[in-house]
């Protein structure tokens, strides 16, 4: 097992539930995302992000986004913790949307100016093109990028506004072994820029999102005493997965783990029997 330890809480859901109308979709969502520490590393942190499609995933996003206020409930982000608002938690969606009639030094720079003045926009936006790997594109259109490209200008336009919080929406969907590979390196690298950065992955691509997490969250519904769907999905204690104390977090190579495939086949029956 990986020695670490975790200090204050960076993200909380704190009692959140949504209605639309006399639709309970969300509720009583109580959760925490933790600051981890590994000595001698810039560790941050990976959520997963599970569920049936329509269970409520895009819903509980926004949420955390700041981009929807919960019918009940708070989400705090950061220390000392505060209530989320636009702007705090970037959120990468699949299409990796960019301004198409500016360059991709325009397009950070756009971003940045949401946080800081214009001269000091241009110097961060620039910082992040070389640490992202762009420096070199940073004249060309977004239509003139390969998809790897797109993928990381986005995370980068997204984490200039947020600094530390993003979402990527289904990061894996339709991509080849090769570029799935290639989005988990960007993860990694984003993951260990900063020990405060923190990535949620919202994906069906459950090994995929295992292999790089250190937390997964499962959202699905409770069953009354004759076994019907309580309404309202939630994030039950038994489907909170802390894989660093499990011994499955921050391994090269840790698919081919037996106790992984098992912990994979566990998490997709329990996605199944949500339904």
């Amino acid at each position: 097992m990986s020695d670490h330890s975790y200090k204050e809480p960076l993200l909380t859901l704190d009692g959140v539930s949504m209605k639309f109308g006399d639709e309970l979709v969300l509720r009583d969502i109580s959760v925490q995302v933790r600051d981890v520490i590994r000595p001698g590393m810039s560790q941050g942190q990976v959520l997963g992000f599970y569920g049936r499609s329509g269970i409520g995933k895009s819903v509980l996003c926004r949420i955390i986004a700041g981009l929807l206020a919960p019918t009940a409930g708070t989400v705090f982000v950061g220390n000392p913790a505060r209530p989320v608002i636009t702007g705090d938690v970037g959120f990468v969606q699949q299409r990796y949307p960019l301004f198409n009639h500016r360059t991709l030094f325009d397009n950070l720079v756009v971003a940045a100016t949401r946080k800081y003045p214009e001269a000091e926009a241009k110097e961060h936006a620039a910082a992040y093109l070389e640490r992202f790997g762009l420096g070199q594109h940073r004249k060309k259109y977004p239509a003139h990028l390969s998809g790897g490209q797109r993928q990381r200008a986005a995370i980068a336009q997204q984490l200039l506004c947020s600094e530390h919080f993003i979402i990527l929406d289904e990061p894996f969907s339709g991509l080849d072994v090769a570029m799935i590979d290639e989005v988990k390196k960007i993860i990694l690298e984003v993951t260990t820029f900063n020990d405060l950065n923190t990535v949620i992955i919202v994906s069906h691509d459950i090994a995929a999102t295992t292999a790089l997490s250190d937390t997964l969250w499962l959202l699905g519904y409770e069953r009354d005493a004759a076994g019907h769907c309580m309404p309202g999905a939630v994030i039950s204690k038994q489907h909170q997965y802390n894989l660093a104390e499990m011994g499955l977090a921050w391994q090269p190579g840790i698919e081919a783990s037996p106790a992984f495939g098992k912990l994979v086949e566990e998490l997709k029956q329990e996605i199944r029997n949500s339904a």
